[in-house]
This record gives C-alpha cells, structure tokens and sequence, in this order.
C-alpha cells in the first residue's frame, strides 16, 4: 500500500514538473534564433529594438507558462491553441521537421498541463 502511494506522488510530481520544465527548455531553445541580430550589423537602438521583435513569441510563452502553473487546464488549451497560430503562422505544416523543433513542444506542453489538471481534479 505505502509504495502505491509513492508511486502515485512521484507520478504526481513527474507530471506537475515535466511540462513546466519542458516550456522552459522550449522558451530557452527558441530564444536562441534571436541572437542572430547581432551578426547584421545594426546600430545599437536597431539591435535592441530587432532583439525585441525576435523574442516576442519568447516572451509570450513566458507569460503563458507564468499564467498557466496555477491555472492548468485554461494554459493547457492556451499552450494547444499557442501551437496551432505557430504551425500556421511559421508554416510549420510545409516543413516536417521545423514541425518537430517548434510545433510539437507546444502541443504537448499543452496536453500534459491538460492531463495534470484532469488526474488532479477529475
């Protein structure tokens, strides 16, 4: 009996951290394509301001995963929904594997905050 319920929390936990964790590498991950800005040779308020626009999908997956860690199931559809605009927006669908590297993430960030939300209330 105890090591069922072990079992349970450490599957408890496991699901409360991996999407977080993963949304974070994944926030990480894309932020790097913005650090090509510094090799086009701007001046500095061009730089900053292109820096900028380069992350602002970084940024709003930021304050998606800040909304979305207590509020599971309204991220969860956020974080589905997040990676529908980026397969269309980016033309992900025309490319398999940008799919892979940006597309997919998102979803299952999406269905594991979905999952969490439906083991602890469901």
């Amino acid at each position: 009996m105890k090591k069922k319920l072990h079992k349970k929390v450490i599957k408890d936990k496991l699901l409360f951290f991996v999407p977080r964790v993963l949304v974070i590498i994944y926030i990480i991950f894309l932020s790097l394509y913005a650090l090509d800005v510094f090799s086009e040779g701007y001046g500095f308020f061009e730089t900053i301001l292109a820096l900028f626009i380069h992350l602002i999908p970084s940024i709003v997956l930021a304050l998606l995963l800040w909304y979305a860690w207590n509020h599971e199931k309204i991220g969860g559809f956020a974080f589905l929904v997040i990676g529908l605009v980026f397969t269309i927006y980016f033309d992900l669908y025309k490319n398999f594997a940008a799919f892979l590297m940006i597309g997919v993430p998102v979803f299952i960030a999406g269905i594991l905050f979905l999952l969490n939300y439906e083991l602890k209330n469901g």
